[in-house]
């Protein structure tokens, strides 16, 4: 063809495609100058968004961008950037848009009206950041929001009504700003409490008790009357007295054997369950929990019914109920040591686990609790887990397929990134498997258990005298000393990544019957030195999977799984490397530091190239500890 013909053609290609997509064209060109008009205005030191390229049609090739199948922007993640700058007007140009992650940066001015015109917005999480001036009125439009926080910056004005009327809205956190004037307690705000609208001096209304100017004070509680004292018959008389005694002494003689029984029946609780009047107490509410009777969940687990355990763990078992309402739920009834003062913890660790709520996290719906029994309520997910998936699944159900693993190995590590640096204190997980990975209704991971971990301040380690977690997920440090921290977590990551990469359980004894190692990382790690990757890959995938891509989660896996905690990515990192930020350099000066340490002789296989056996770096004394 002559060079005529050539250009003809490539002119005639170009005029179809905008001919037969010129919606799409046009849409991509105008989300990629809103992101490109946003990016201009941010200063951005750690080149986060260098591969925001103008000169790409497209803007779903970017980092921290993701896109439905129609090449529309649905996600923006750029939380925790170290960003500074300017939110532009333009940013209401991504009509399609649901998630806007930028917390934790240091972007100031004001928030934009435009950011109204955002209709399909779920999420808008703006906290810990610089922003000031009002509270656009122009929020109020948005119909389908359910996370709305704002919370750690310089915002000033009142409230705008118009947010009451988002019916939608689960979560809201306006504390710590400047904002001024009356809270609103109609509408959607009738379901917050104190806890939203904390630090921000110039509130009043009921919410924040503190009445507003002009208004009437707020009615003070009924005077304590103390009761009128018994008069005995006959006054202040001995024969009164001898009757009284008499009464008293026969009382207590017939009243003995009960409060016998009464002590015993306290140093042993008994299996079945009993309510409390405080049960159905409307005063007491943590935020958006709601606090379910004893009889509630009876009910609706038929009395806890052996046949709707869904799962028996560690914390205690699992149980599937259906409310009044017809929606289905998780009931999980712990098993615990009943101490004095047990109550106000509970009541303390719930608070803390509700405030956690991130698209990755399951969220608690609510929670019962008895002087004999502490239950959780969550939302019933009919997907099961990702263990269950991989290893439980019937004959006539598809396998998951290698997108879909992509998308749990993605959505988990967000998850739990929001854990270890966006709850306050910090929340370690502890017993990260694929167990405890559970699946939407669209397959979307959902981190669960998290709230049974216990919370840490952010300058301590918390050392337990048990080890909690699960053979062949547990880090050696953890195993060794009983000192967890968020790179524990890391380390059960990166084997729940082996899991949905080979479909394998962590810790298998029926591996021996192959001579293979019990350990899911040493038996990857041996078959790595042989150079038998494909031997790896879950047999259920027959091939239907990107090899490049399967090299890069075990990549990712390894880091995480170093013997060191020290050298373990954070979970913030391991997120921008399965977004493809960052993993080829980490993997690059992992290999150097390794061919360093053969050269050394400090490796105990010198021959093995990079591949390191998982207990190198423990004692024998270690080793025989509690497993």
């Amino acid at each position: 063809m002559n060079v005529m013909g050539s250009k003809a053609l490539i002119l005639f290609l170009a005029c179809s495609i905008i001919v037969l997509h010129p919606g799409k064209l046009i849409f991509a060109n105008m989300e990629g100058d809103a992101l490109h008009s946003l990016r201009t205005n941010l200063d951005d030191p750690n080149s986060v968004l260098q591969s925001w390229d103008p000169t790409l049609v497209n803007p779903c090739t970017w980092f921290h961008v993701t896109c439905n199948n129609d090449n529309s922007v649905i996600r923006v993640d750029l939380g925790n950037a170290a960003l500074s700058g300017t939110l532009v007007p333009q940013i209401g140009l991504l009509k399609n848009l649901q998630y806007l992650e930028l917390y934790s940066n240091n972007i100031s001015g004001p928030i934009p009206n435009d950011v109204g015109n955002l209709t399909n917005l779920v999420s808008l999480d703006l906290y810990l950041n610089s922003f000031s001036g009002p509270i656009p009125v122009t929020l109020g439009k948005l119909s389908k929001l359910r996370f709305l926080r704002l919370n750690n910056n310089s915002l000033t004005g009142p409230i705008p009504l118009q947010l009451t009327n988002i019916t939608s809205l689960q979560v809201l956190d306006l504390s710590n700003n400047r904002l001024s004037g009356s809270v609103p307690d109609n509408g959607s705000f009738s379901l917050f409490t104190p806890i939203s609208f904390a630090n921000n001096l110039d509130l009043c209304g009921p919410v924040t008790g503190h009445p507003c100017p002009g208004s009437p004070p707020f009615s003070p509680p009924p005077p304590f009357v103390e009761p009128p004292p018994i008069s005995l018959p006959g006054g202040n008389s001995a024969t009164g007295a001898i009757a009284g005694g008499v009464a008293a002494g026969a009382a207590l003689l017939f009243a003995a054997p009960a409060i016998a029984f009464a002590w015993w029946r306290r140093r042993k609780p008994q299996e079945f369950f009993f309510d409390v009047p405080a049960e159905e107490d409307p005063e007491v509410h943590l935020g958006q929990l709601k606090r379910f009777s004893l009889r509630e969940l009876q009910v609706a687990t038929d009395s806890f019914s052996n046949k709707n355990i869904l799962g028996r763990g560690g914390f205690g078992k699992v149980y599937k109920g259906r409310l009044a309402d017809g929606s289905l739920v998780a009931v999980k009834r712990l098993k615990e040591e009943r101490t004095p003062g047990g109550e106000l913890q509970f009541q303390t660790e719930v608070e803390m686990i509700s405030m956690a709520v991130h698209r990755n996290l399951l969220r608690l719906r609510g929670f019962c609790m008895t002087p004999t029994e502490r239950l959780l309520v969550y939302p019933y997910m009919a997907n099961g887990s990702v263990a269950s998936c991989l290893r439980e699944r019937p004959p006539y159900e598809p396998p998951l397929d290698w997108a879909t693993r992509k998308r749990i190995a993605l959505g988990s590590a967000r998850g739990l990134s929001y854990l270890h640096d966006h709850c306050d204190p910090k929340i370690i997980h502890r017993d990260v498997k694929a167990a405890n990975i559970l699946l939407d209704e669209e397959f979307e991971a959902v981190v669960g258990d998290f709230g049974l971990a216990k919370l840490m301040d952010y300058k301590d380690t918390h050392v337990t005298t048990a080890v909690r977690g699960t053979i062949g997920h547990i880090a050696p440090e953890y195993l060794s000393t009983g000192k967890s921290s968020e790179k524990t977590d890391v380390f059960g990551y990166g084997i729940m990544l082996l899991e949905l990469i080979t479909g394998q359980r962590a810790f298998d004894l029926a591996r021996l019957a192959n001579d293979d190692d019990v350990m899911l990382l040493d038996w990857v790690k041996g078959l790595l030195k042989e150079r038998k990757v494909e031997m790896l890959v879950d047999p259920d995938l027959e091939s239907n999977y990107v090899d490049s891509e399967v090299e890069q989660l075990i990549q990712v896996a390894l880091l995480c799984t170093q013997g060191s905690p020290m050298e373990r990515p954070k979970m913030s990192d391991v997120v921008r490397m399965l977004e493809g930020d960052g993993l080829a350099e980490r993997w690059d000066e992992w290999q150097k530091v390794e061919v360093l340490r053969q050269e050394m002789d400090l490796a105990p296989h010198p021959n093995s190239d990079w591949i390191l056996d998982s207990t190198e770096n423990l004692h024998a004394v270690e080793l025989s500890g509690p497993r």
